[in-house]
């Protein structure tokens, strides 16, 4: 499922995300990440040159690419532009869409989304928001979000806040119910 992680500036989200890809050291603890561990990155970039169509073809299977370009037609994603010419918002789709579709359906998957929203528009926001809960077996997404919508639905929460971190699963729960917690 879709888990959220939310925190105010500064408070350890990426560096969470980062120690539990083991990407960088833990200060201390032990901990395991049971599945095939993927780190999503805001600032993932791709060369500008590169048609959006070949980034997909690079780094997707085959047998998923099909899908992946169906998907980018929902979201309004044009496939034939160079990297460098796509708006902030579409990058961002096309980040996504390589997250999304790279992942291996017959392996547990824990992907680690950093601030996947951020620029995005609310109808593609919508359209990932369905797509991951249509696609969630065998798929664990932990998403750091500084959602911009009170209803934005945040059913599973974990919240780092006070130098502590605290799991909140309130099935319906929107973002304007679980902000108050932050500090």
């Amino acid at each position: 499922g879709t888990h959220y992680l939310l925190g105010r500036n500064g408070r350890g989200k990426t560096t969470l995300f980062k120690t539990l890809c083991g990407l960088i050291r833990p200060l201390g603890g032990d901990f395991e990440v049971v599945g095939r561990c993927q780190f999503l990155s805001e600032d993932l970039r791709f060369d500008h040159e590169l048609p959006a169509h070949a980034v997909l073809g690079c780094l997707i299977r085959k047998k998923r690419e099909e899908e992946a370009v169906e998907f980018a037609k929902r979201i309004e994603l044009d496939l034939n532009k160079p990297y460098g010419k796509l708006s902030t918002g579409n990058q961002r789709k096309l980040s996504l869409l390589v997250s999304e579709f790279s992942l291996c359906r017959d392996d547990s998957e824990v992907v680690m989304l950093d601030e996947p929203f951020t620029g995005l528009d609310a109808p593609s926001r919508q359209a990932f928001l369905d797509y991951w809960e249509e696609n969630s077996e065998r798929i664990t997404r932990l998403v750091s979000a500084h959602p911009d919508f009170d209803e934005m639905p945040v059913p599973s929460v974990v919240v780092i806040s006070d130098g502590k971190m605290e799991h909140q699963s309130q099935p319906g729960a929107c973002w304007g119910e679980v902000r108050q917690f932050l500090n």
